[in-house]
């Protein structure tokens, strides 16, 4: 069992940042690939980003590469989302999920454990 809890969500103006932070419980942590996922109001769940179990691959959606970096600190079994140049669309509910499949894929479907989410609100 995998427990999962996201903290930094919070309301921001058009072009600034914030940092989403994911800690995980786990000893096998380091082995996970872990990914953030959002869902705005009357829309699916959509992959955000993803990253592999030692940081060495990452893959972002098309809509936030640029300005979104997801890293890891696998002694701290953390999770991060930093987010620059945000926009009212990036506004959603964010969540954090592992998979221990190794590998990092695009569906929400392909993740085995969830957090409760954290909200982004992008004011314009």
């Amino acid at each position: 069992q995998v427990q999962l809890v996201e903290s930094g969500g919070g309301l921001v103006q058009a072009g600034g940042s914030l940092r989403l932070s994911c800690a995980a419980s786990g000893r096998t942590f380091s082995s996970y690939i872990m990914a953030w996922f959002r869902q705005a109001p009357g829309k699916e769940r959509e992959f955000v980003a993803g990253i592999s179990w030692n940081g060495g691959r990452t893959a972002y959606a098309d809509s936030v590469k640029g300005r979104f970096t997801i890293s890891r600190d696998n002694t701290k079994n953390v999770v991060f989302l930093q987010m620059n140049s945000l926009n009212p669309e990036d506004t959603a509910v964010y969540y954090c999920a592992v998979n221990a499949r190794g590998v990092i894929n695009y569906r929400a479907t392909g993740y085995d454990y969830w957090g409760q989410g954290t909200q982004v609100t992008v004011s314009s």
